[in-house]
Formats: C-alpha cells, sequence, structure tokens
C-alpha cells in the first residue's frame, strides 16, 4: 500500500509538471499580444484547467490507461519506469525552453517500460498507431483551422480600422484562451487519470473493471492547474514571439483553431499533444501574414524536439525499469 500511495504521488508530480511545462500552451499566445499580463493569465488559464472535467468525458484516459499497453503487463515497475523517463524528459526540455510534448513523453515512457518488460508483445497497436498519428495531424490541423480562421475574420474586417480590429478581439481572446486551456485541461490531465486508474487496477483496488475514480478526477485536475499556476516562462517566450510575432486578432485566431482540434481529439479518445496543436495554430497564423513571419528554424527545432520525445522518453523508462529491478518485483 506504502509503494501504491508513492507511485500516485509521482504521477501527481507528473501532472503538476505536465501542468507548469504546458502552460506556455494556454497563455503564451494571450500574453505575447499584451492583453493579459503573466500573473493574470496564468490564474486564468488554471481555472478552466480545472474545470475541464465537468465539459469533458474520460475517453482520453481511457486510451492511456489501457489502449497503449497490455494492462495485464502493468506493475509497479512499469509504472514507475514511464512516470520516470516522462518526467525526466519534462524537466530537460522545461529547463531548454524547448516546447516538447508532455504527453508524448508518457506515452513513450509507458512504451520504453512495457517493452522492457514482455517486448513488442505489451503494444497495443491500435492505440499507438492512433496517438502516432496524432504527432502529425494534430499540429496540421490546428494550422489549417487557424489559417483559415486569420483568412475569414481579415475578410469579414477588411472595411474596419486597425484600432477598431485590435480593440474587439483584444476582449474576444478572453474568450479563445479560455477555451484553448479547456481544451488543455481536458486531454492532458487525463493522461495522467488514466495511469493511476491502471495503477488501482494492477493493485486489485478498482472494481468492477478499469475506470476511473472521482478522487483520482480531481487530484489530477487541481495538480495540473496548480502547475499552470505556477508557469513556464521560458516556453511562454517561445511560443509567444519567437515563432512569429501576434495581434490580438492572430492570438484569437491561434486559440480557438487549437481549441477546436483539442475538442474534437478529446472527444474521440485520442490523446494529442496541445504543444503540438498551439504550435501549428501559431505558425498557421504567421505564415498566413507572409511565409517570411515564421522564423521557420525555431519551428524547424521544436519539430526535432518533437520527433525525439517518445523514443528518449521511452529509453529513460526503460533504463529506470531496469534499474527499479534491483528492489522491486
Amino acid at each position: 500500500m506504502t509503494l501504491l500511495i508513492l507511485l500516485i504521488a509521482v504521477a501527481l508530480v507528473f501532472d503538476f509538471l505536465n501542468g507548469l511545462h504546458d502552460a506556455a500552451n494556454s497563455i503564451a499566445t494571450i500574453v505575447s499580444t499584451r492583453v493579459l499580463a503573466p500573473r493574470y493569465a496564468v490564474f486564468w488559464a488554471a481555472f478552466f484547467n480545472f474545470v475541464a472535467f465537468l465539459v469533458f468525458g474520460l475517453h482520453v484516459a481511457g486510451t492511456v490507461g489501457s489502449g497503449i499497453i497490455d494492462v495485464a503487463l502493468v506493475n509497479d515497475r512499469v509504472i514507475l519506469g514511464a512516470l520516470g523517463g516522462a518526467i525526466t524528459w519534462n524537466l530537460l526540455t522545461w529547463y531548454a525552453g524547448i516546447p516538447s510534448s508532455s504527453s508524448h513523453a508518457l506515452i513513450g515512457g509507458l512504451l520504453g517500460a512495457g517493452i522492457a518488460k514482455a517486448g513488442l508483445g505489451a503494444i497495443v497497436w491500435p492505440g499507438v498507431i492512433t496517438t502516432s498519428a496524432a504527432i502529425v495531424l494534430s499540429p496540421a490541423l490546428g494550422f489549417v483551422l487557424a489559417l483559415l480562421l486569420v483568412l475569414g475574420v481579415s475578410w469579414i474586417f477588411v472595411r474596419s480600422t486597425p484600432v477598431a480590429v485590435d480593440g474587439l478581439f483584444r476582449n474576444l481572446q478572453f474568450v479563445s484562451a479560455s477555451l484553448y486551456s479547456l481544451g488543455h485541461g481536458g486531454n492532458d490531465a487525463q493522461k495522467t487519470m488514466g495511469i493511476i486508474a491502471v495503477l488501482l487496477y494492477a493493485h486489485g483496488e478498482g472494481s468492477g473493471g478499469f475506470h476511473v475514480p472521482l478522487w483520482v478526477v480531481l487530484s489530477c485536475q487541481s495538480a495540473m492547474a496548480l502547475g499552470t499556476l505556477l508557469g513556464g516562462w521560458r516556453i511562454v517566450h517561445t511560443m509567444g514571439s519567437k515563432i512569429t510575432r501576434l495581434t490580438p486578432m492572430q492570438g484569437f485566431c491561434a486559440e480557438t483553431g487549437g481549441a477546436l482540434t483539442l475538442f474534437a481529439a478529446t472527444a474521440f479518445g485520442i490523446p494529442v499533444s496541445t504543444t503540438h496543436t498551439i504550435t501549428g495554430a501559431i505558425v498557421g497564423v504567421g505564415a498566413a501574414r507572409r511565409v517570411s513571419a515564421v522564423r521557420w528554424n525555431v519551428a524547424q527545432g521544436i519539430v526535432v524536439a518533437w520527433v525525439v520525445t517518445m523514443p528518449a522518453a521511452g529509453l529513460v523508462a526503460a533504463l529506470i525499469y531496469g534499474v527499479a529491478g534491483l528492489v522491486l518485483p
């Protein structure tokens, strides 16, 4: 029981770090357009991160808990390895200011620890293939939706003065930032819920098969909201200004395009990356202005981090799984 409590605590630490690491996804655009000061933006984002469980189902938690590796193979060493790999990668990329994916670090960690235990037979291929496809599709969809929104809004307000448009979208950004934070809390917090739920299942603490208890839902949403409150300012700078400069109208379109992508993925139970999604959307609004408005060298570095995340976290997870065998069964 002591070990179970310790592993749940480690899972909540990951969720906290997820909020810390991914706070930039929720607030970078509204901060970079100077609609909200950072200290107010994090409170705004944290609130909508927390209440997301009231809006969405728990389909993503089910995918992470039982759709990545075989539930029957999950034990304490597998979970410790998965969380250790994800946390290590999160801390490294957070320190370096690289907006990598906490979600795919966790998926990579699960795969690394699962394969270390049982080989490729541990993998639930349909869930992994869907999640891997989302690595490409979520930023692409965010890009397309944000690009179309910018073009549509520009056409609608073509006869309006820049001052009037700026004032309107400064107010509308409160709505778009809320929607994106809601989507972030709805998709990302569920990943840790799935980890804790499958851990409880492996310990025989769950009744009636795999499910997510309410106390797990509330704990995960709270941990993520607290992490968001503390923010991740290095990554806010990268997301909010290094990729491209944003106006309030562009910030609204990026957040709305990203939010629509997250809502769709969460509804289908697909654990996508909020980092990938908002980056694609920001690139989309920059490209709508002109291709040269996007700092493609920065975007290229981010893409490299995306590609490396799953295997890097998986290798660390496999190593931790092996070392944990010295003290755990």
